[in-house]
């Protein structure tokens, strides 16, 4: 969505923002998932990938393309899921789903 992203006015054509690729992943939830992370957090500028230029990771100016979809059937079991934005290995962070019993 448009919170996943920093600025989707500018990114509405590129690759990995296009509208076919954001109607894919609408249809994908519909058919039974649920975007985890979303579920539980709503505010923006919550990113899992920056580049590495223009100091983009410190600016926070980045995309959220890394995902934990779940099955709705497991939805009363997700207790949180997160982006562990400061573990720095690479243009990426870890993202986590912690699913309870």
């Amino acid at each position: 969505t448009a919170i996943d992203i920093h600025n989707p006015q500018r990114n509405k054509n590129t690759s990995g923002f296009l509208p076919e690729e954001r109607d894919w992943v609408t249809k994908f939830i519909a058919s039974g998932f649920v975007d985890s992370f979303r579920h539980l957090n709503t505010e923006p500028h919550n990113y899992s990938w920056w580049s590495y230029r223009a100091n983009s990771r410190i600016k926070n100016l980045g995309w959220r393309i890394d995902y934990n979809m779940i099955s709705e059937s497991l939805l009363p079991n997700l207790n949180r899921s997160v982006i562990l934005s400061q573990a720095v290995h690479s243009d990426h962070c870890p993202v986590l789903v912690e699913i309870i019993d």
